[in-house]
């Protein structure tokens, strides 16, 4: 599978693909990531008086008695003014990096796919992290919906761009993603040109949609220590005004030492959930979005 040359159209429909597919993946699952986001905020009790969740079902059952429905889409404006660029700026990366990870060979490889995702995945986090602070921090509050721009000042006002600020947990955020990504990408791609292109559209359709969710559910499953750390450090902490998590690698360690190694995946049910379908979808829109817009331009 050589790499194409470049051309401008196909640039603007890698773009257009990107960013359409990003919007129906937060459209489809915010509500999920909410309750991930809860569920991994949480210790092994509850603090100040909050409700203690004790699992997937009971995070939703609690969250739509006491918040109600509306609570299912706290934080959604920082993902919906976001994802669509942001989606549309790491697809176009990964297409072009796959040039600089070619090795020499003809064709692409799985580890192509896969530098070029990890790659294209770290990148974003430099305009990703402000958007994903102001969410949590959204997500985190129980007892009331407070607009993002709101929130945004107030963070910026307290503790400012930096690492206490809007740049908070960014090194958790990169690792995240890096690792997500180079799984993500690296699976799905690799495995889908080993296989034959099936002459059936549905039956084409299933296999792409099958190894989209697989390549999602096993991506997640390697970076979720590293989004649970990435949760702790950008939502509030145990206790106002002491900063108990701050460092990914030291925040995990505190994790595992004082509530077991399960909490490092605290979330990973809504995440499987949210991303094994989530990673389909994004996938399948790029794909068949960007097919269509070939055949359109170029």
């Amino acid at each position: 599978m050589p790499i194409p040359d470049f051309t401008w159209a196909a640039a603007i429909c890698q773009t257009a693909a990107g960013g359409s597919a990003g919007l129906l993946e937060v459209l489809f699952t915010h509500p999920l990531d909410v309750v991930k986001t809860r569920m991994q905020l949480q210790g092994t009790q509850a603090q100040h008086g909050e409700v203690l969740y004790r699992g997937f079902y009971d995070c939703f059952s609690k969250m739509y008695r006491y918040e109600g429905l509306s609570g299912f889409w706290k934080g959604i404006m920082p993902p919906i003014i976001f994802e669509t660029p942001k989606r549309a700026f790491k697809f176009l990366l990964f297409e072009q990096f796959q040039r600089l990870f070619m090795f020499g060979k003809p064709e692409r490889s799985a580890m192509t796919f896969a530098l070029s995702g990890a790659l294209a995945g770290t990148l974003e986090c430099f305009f990703l992290n402000p958007f994903e602070v102001v969410k949590i921090t959204q997500q985190a509050n129980r007892y009331e919906s407070v607009n993002t721009i709101t929130v945004a000042r107030q963070i910026i006002k307290k503790d400012g761009f930096g690492l206490r600020g809007l740049g908070k947990g960014i090194t958790a955020t990169m690792t995240r993603n890096a690792i997500f990504h180079f799984v993500f990408f690296g699976f799905y791609y690799g495995l889908k040109r080993q296989l034959s292109r099936r002459d059936v559209p549905l039956t084409e359709f299933l296999q792409r949609t099958s190894l989209a969710f697989l390549a999602g559910v096993l991506a997640t499953l390697y970076s979720a220590p590293f989004d649970m750390a990435k949760s702790r450090i950008q939502g509030p902490q145990p206790k106002p005004g002491k900063i108990k998590y701050e460092w990914t690698l030291r925040t995990m360690q505190t994790v595992y030492r004082e509530e077991g190694f399960r909490a490092l995946f605290k979330g990973l049910s809504p995440s499987l959930v949210r991303i094994g379908p989530g990673g389909a979808l994004i996938l399948l829109a790029y794909e068949y979005g960007y097919d269509y817009c070939e055949s359109k331009l170029i």
